[in-house]
């Protein structure tokens, strides 16, 4: 009998060798639990805390996951710029000037279902390095995502301001399945649906140690602050939790008819230290 909804996961911002354990060990069993069909991960800070490489890449694929998007750190390792060309699979924000590797969409099958999901990426430009406009850049992907019969549409909103990701899911809510937001590390408690059945959230969270400053040594970070000078970043490890999204989309109407958080551990008072 063919199912009536896909089951999306997405697994917010993986940040280095900490994030990547912890999906080792409990992505498969989630995958398992919550009967994701299809699954999704920012792996922009999956490398030491900036960018991926080839064998984070194939470690992802052999987790369960179909699709990898990105952000401002995706073109932070130039040695898979080469392999950015070449894998439909890897998304790096679409609306980066035109000449720059990658894939900033792509449409996919959507594994036993006769159905096909497009994935968009996209970064914001509020407090960030200015790029292009990615409000047009989502009206031009998204009409042609509808032209090849898209059944869901997935969009990963890589930004800094709140605000900026609720203008985007105001403008797109009606043509897209699910918008989540990334980037800034921090989960927020406002997963919802939107009037014209676009599956929200401003910001899944990260997947790493947060016994850190988003997922990097919280001395280090306390410096750079402190001092007013730079201090290179060192990768933090411990208190690992996962964050993840899990949406339910209904394929006839392309509507979400559910959203929620996934955190593990959850977070408590007594895991919160460090």
């Amino acid at each position: 009998m063919a199912k009536d909804l896909v089951n999306i996961l997405f697994v917010g911002d993986i940040v280095g060798e900490p994030g990547l354990s912890l999906l080792e060990t409990i992505l498969p069993s989630l995958i398992d639990k919550h009967e994701a069909d299809f699954v999704i991960a920012n792996g922009e800070n999956s490398h030491e805390g900036k960018g991926i490489n080839r064998s984070i890449i194939s470690r992802l694929y052999d987790l369960g996951v179909h699709v990898i998007t990105g952000g401002n750190h995706s073109f932070a390792k130039w040695k898979v710029f080469d392999y950015m060309k070449e894998d439909g699979n890897i998304l790096r924000p679409m609306n980066y000037p035109k000449g720059n590797p990658g894939y900033g969409f792509g449409l996919y099958d959507i594994p036993e279902m006769d159905k096909k999901i497009g994935v968009l990426n996209l970064q914001g430009r509020t407090f960030m390095q200015p790029i292009d406009d990615p409000f047009t850049t989502a009206d031009w992907v998204i009409e042609r995502m509808r032209d090849e019969n898209a059944d869901v549409i997935f969009v990963d909103f890589h930004a800094e301001a709140t605000a900026e990701k609720l203008a985007m899911a105001w403008h797109l809510d009606g043509d897209i399945s699910v918008f989540v937001g990334t980037h800034t590390h921090v989960p927020t408690n406002d997963a919802r649906i939107f009037p014209h059945g676009t599956g929200y959230i401003s910001d899944v969270g990260m997947t790493g140690s947060f016994d850190s400053v988003l997922g990097m040594d919280k001395n280090t970070s306390m410096k750079r602050f402190k001092l007013g000078t730079p201090h290179r970043y060192r990768l933090a490890n411990g208190n690992n939790h996962l964050c993840a999204i899990l949406a339910k989309v209904d394929l006839e109407s392309g509507k979400c008819e559910h959203i929620e958080p996934i955190i593990y551990p959850a977070f408590n008072s007594s895991n919160l230290e460090g």
